[in-house]
C-alpha cells in the first residue's frame, strides 16, 4: 500500500507557511495525473512518486536521549473509502430512481399540469 510522507523544506523570507514536498512511495497502481498538478492543489512545492520504499531521515523522531528513532506510518484505508463511495453512489442512484418514479406518477395523475 502506498505511503505518504512530508519532506519539510527550509523556509524562505516570503513563506506564509513552511514549504514542503509530498513524497509517495510504494506506489504500485497506474499513475493518473501529473505530480505538479497534485502539488498545486495541496500547496506543496512538489510531489515525488516512487515504486520503491523511500525513508526520509528527517521524519524519524528520537524517542529518548539515546537517539532511538520512532517511525510514524499512516496508512490510508482505501478499502473503507471505496465502500463509502460505493454506498454514496447507491444512495444517489436510489434517490434519482425515486425522484423519477414520483415525477412519472404525478404526470400520469395530472397530465394537464405537465403541458407547459
Amino acid at each position: 500500500m502506498a505511503r505518504l510522507q512530508i519532506l519539510e523544506l527550509p523556509e524562505g523570507a516570503g513563506d506564509e507557511r513552511p514549504p514542503f514536498i509530498l513524497v509517495i512511495d510504494e506506489w504500485t497502481s497506474p499513475f493518473h495525473g501529473l505530480p505538479n498538478e497534485w502539488a498545486q492543489k495541496i500547496g506543496a512545492q512538489g510531489v515525488l512518486v516512487f515504486e520503491d520504499t523511500i525513508d526520509i531521515p528527517a521524519n524519524e523522531v528520537p524517542l529518548d536521549s539515546d537517539g532511538h528513532p520512532v517511525k510514524i506510518r499512516v496508512e490510508p484505508d482505501f478499502e473503507q473509502l471505496r465502500e463509502q463511495v460505493q454506498a454514496e453512489v447507491r444512495k444517489a442512484t436510489d434517490d434519482a430512481y425515486i425522484a423519477v418514479r414520483r415525477a412519472i406518477k404525478r404526470a400520469t395523475q395530472n397530465p394537464e399540469a405537465t403541458d407547459g
